[in-house]
């Protein structure tokens, strides 16, 4: 059986020349008589800037600590400096008077170092305000000295088939154009475990792009350029992603205001409408999320919703299928009143619901690195997943970035954090509330393996 392999890159990506097919552009002739889109790139291209990130991980060890002898002369493991390591990427600054760039979570996750360079060449260390890995979205904020921002357009907008350019830096190459069209809209399946909508562009997008700029025509910020569909993970194939810019902004408003994204909570499980789901359950409908279970003491057993029931719209917006309305509700925040529209029995009703907030992971601000310990890791709620399920209370650490307080100190992924200071923990919230009190230093109780440990975290 013939094997192809096709690898989602998505780490900083980047433009070069594209397809015939995609250079052909509406443009107008200049004075010297040749149709260009300079005159609309010069208008946006100051706003799309070039992202340095310095970030750390562990020491490679080197042989010789394998053998006794030459052990005793080498310094302990924990003493050995972390490696540091580069990579480049794009962002598009959207508020030239506050200095807010928007960029890539990917780009700027393990940073220690930020800097934003722009097309004068003026190089600014950049503060990382806040980042959502669910959806790829990253928040900086540089001097506003004399920056040029971009015009935020509508990307529920766009249409198959739309005009559209892409600017970034793509292999750190420094800012280059290229141009396309809309291949197609609300494309999911890149990150599972994310809300995705993503538009889809021809527009030629490369490993250096990440975070760079999607624009229509008149000149207006539609996307985030974020990853690429590409053979054996090679170069661009005409098969590009972007975040749509209108949720990029609703993330980038919550990263200002909180410095995280607090996510509603409906409280069902759900799944996809499928013809023969329809029709055991007696409704014409095509699309929509089947109510799997509903929760107990969530919004949605409080408005009377039951398992069975079809949701089909939200605030009159059309639901296709379980992961439209996850990114629906997902995106809204907690204390958000929404109008439900679902079928019952085959007839429709309406119920207003109003949110709770989700349980989700916890991102430490790098901004707070040297005053959180727990800077650098990432937090959930622990589920009948993990081992530790009905072991122990407590909330699991999903990952923990290299290099960082928390990782020197020898904390792991699937760990579960049981008390902090020697207080229980049973959430997220539980565990910001006692860095609060004693940020700088703190002991963690952890469960491993079915083993009790202690750690001690200092920033």
């Amino acid at each position: 059986m013939a094997t192809r392999f096709l690898m989602v890159i998505a780490f900083v990506l980047g433009v070069i020349a594209p397809p015939v097919s995609a250079q052909i552009v509406a443009a107008e002739a200049d004075a010297r008589g040749i149709p260009t889109i300079a005159p609309l790139i010069a208008k946006v291209d100051d706003a799309v800037v070039n992202i340095a990130v310095v970030s750390e991980r562990p020491a490679q060890i080197s042989p010789l600590f394998r053998d006794p002898f030459f052990r005793r002369f080498l310094p302990p493991l924990q003493e050995l400096p972390p490696q540091r390591q580069m990579a480049a990427g794009s962002g598009v600054i959207v508020d030239a008077a506050k200095g807010y760039v928007l960029t890539n979570n990917h780009v700027v996750e393990n940073g220690t170092e930020i800097r934003v360079t722009l097309r004068d060449n003026r190089s600014f260390e950049a503060e990382l305000v806040g980042r959502d890995p669910a959806t790829d979205i990253a928040v900086l904020k540089i001097e506003p000295d004399r920056l040029t921002d971009i015009e935020i357009g509508d990307s529920d907008k766009l249409l198959v088939g739309d005009l559209v350019v892409a600017i970034g830096n793509p292999f750190g190459l420094g800012q280059t154009v290229t141009s396309g069209i809309i291949s197609a809209l609300g494309r999911s399946g890149i990150n599972p475990q994310g809300y995705e909508d993503f538009i889809q562009t021809d527009a030629s997008i490369n490993p250096g792009n990440s975070g760079g700029a999607l624009i229509t025509l008149d000149g207006k910020l539609v996307g985030i350029n974020t990853a690429i569909i590409s053979p054996n993970g090679g170069g661009n194939v005409g098969v590009g992603f972007a975040v749509p810019v209108n949720m990029a902004v609703k993330v980038m408003e919550q990263l200002i205001d909180y410095g995280e994204v607090r996510r509603g909570r409906l409280g069902v499980m759900i799944q996809d409408l499928t013809p023969d789901l329809a029709e055991a359950l007696g409704i014409d409908a095509k699309s929509g999320a089947v109510i799997a279970s509903v929760e107990p003491g969530t919004p949605a057993e409080e408005a009377g919703l039951k398992a069975g029931d079809v949701i089909v719209a939200v605030d009159g917006r059309k639901v296709d299928d379980s992961a439209d309305l996850r990114q629906n509700i997902g995106l809204r925040r907690p204390g958000d009143r929404v109008d439900i529209t679902y079928l019952r029995e085959g007839k429709k009703r309406h119920v207003k619901v109003k949110l709770a907030e989700a349980d989700g992971r916890r991102i430490s601000p790098r901004r707070h690195a040297y005053d959180d310990p727990l800077a650098g890791v990432h937090l959930a709620p622990l589920d009948r997943g993990h081992p530790a399920w009905g072991e122990v209370e407590g909330v699991v650490v999903v990952d923990v970035a290299p290099g960082s307080p928390a990782a020197r100190a020898g904390l792991q992924r699937d760990d579960v954090i049981t008390a902090v200071n020697r207080k229980p923990v049973r959430s997220v919230r539980d565990i910001d509330r006692a860095l609060r009190n004693n940020p700088r230093a703190v002991a963690l109780s952890i469960w491993r393996d079915g083993r009790n440990l202690f750690l001690v975290l200092r920033s």
